[in-house]
């Protein structure tokens, strides 16, 4: 018998840095009850759902600080995962982390359709940096704002509702690193879930990225990587016009073959639904990435022995 599990990606439109918790979270919990009316059991929202992109402005103290959780579910947020548990329904989403120990990570949490968090991730890749670029509007200080992930890229099952499929999380810049796609596929992973609030411009600086290509980027990470490690991957976006900054789209469920198969087709709240029929993975596992069968790890040590590329000897 398949395994049939109906998957939506919740993508959000902007988030204003004057919005409310409480008004976010109704279009959170809206999203929601859209997705499960259409069937769909695990909702994927986007990076720091709750709030906005806070990492594009230098702040310190309480400006700062009051966008980091202690908790999750905490009261700002509880309606959430009171909603998705009373409609039987599952979700991903997106947070900025304050531990007990005071250290902040931005962070994700997969949860059950029972309420109970099944897994916890830690964004490893962060882009930007600790210092802010003289003389930018906005920033991207991802670096100065959060830690790098401990926790690495632990696989974990869905419950059996789901058909138990093997599933990893990812968080926005990470979903360009394939290596870190083929840990979690080392791992036997089938599905993967990203959210992420990418810029509509080059967040570095640059002028040569424009929003058709950040896009376009985007989804082809999710493609390829989907295809190189047979899973299905859905990546979900905050986007649209934030402050004055603007965040790319192109929220889509991809294929174990890297085929897009939904696709958002506005920069606002929207909801896309897939069937992904778990059992595809096969396909690519069993042949073409046969790890077992093909890898010659022997050949990698460079990947881990060396962070920045060096060019050979002449």
């Amino acid at each position: 018998m398949p395994r049939i599990l109906r998957v939506a990606a919740a993508q959000m439109g902007p988030n204003q840095r004057a919005d409310s918790r409480a008004a976010i979270l109704a279009r959170m919990i809206a999203l929601l009850e859209q997705a499960a009316g259409q069937g769909a059991q695990l909702v994927v929202f986007p990076e720091l759902a709750f709030t906005t992109f806070f990492p594009r402005w230098l702040l310190e103290g309480a400006e700062l600080e009051q966008y980091y959780e202690a908790a999750m579910p905490n009261p700002e947020t509880q309606a959430l995962f009171d909603r998705a548990k009373e409609l039987g329904v599952g979700f991903y989403v997106g947070y900025a982390e304050k531990t007990a120990e005071g250290q902040h990570f931005n962070t994700a949490i997969t949860v059950g359709p029972d309420g109970s968090v099944l897994q916890k991730y830690r964004k490893v890749h962060l882009p930007g940096s600790v210092e802010p670029r003289a003389g930018a509007t906005f920033q991207q200080l991802e670096k100065r704002y959060f830690e790098y992930g401990d926790m690495g890229f632990p696989a974990f099952y869905g419950p059996d509702a789901w058909g138990a499929p093997v599933m990893g999380q990812l968080i926005c810049n990470d979903r360009r690193w394939p290596e870190a796609w083929r840990v979690y596929a080392l791992q036997g992973m089938e599905l993967m879930v990203v959210g992420y609030n990418s810029a509509a411009y080059d967040p570095n600086g640059g002028d040569s990225e424009d929003q058709g290509l950040r896009t376009f980027h985007s989804q082809l990470a999710a493609q390829s990587n989907a295809y190189m490690n047979a899973c299905w991957a859905v990546t979900v976006a905050k986007a649209g016009d934030e402050d004055g900054s603007g965040l790319i789209g192109g929220s889509c469920i991809v294929d174990p073959n890297g085929r897009i198969v939904a696709e958002a087709k506005t920069l606002g709240d929207e909801v896309i639904l897939a069937d992904c029929d778990l059992d595809l993975v096969q396909q690519g596992k069993q042949k073409m990435f046969n790890f077992a069968a093909h890898r010659r790890p022997d050949m990698y040590s460079m990947i881990t022995e060396r962070t920045g590329a060096e060019p050979p000897k002449r």
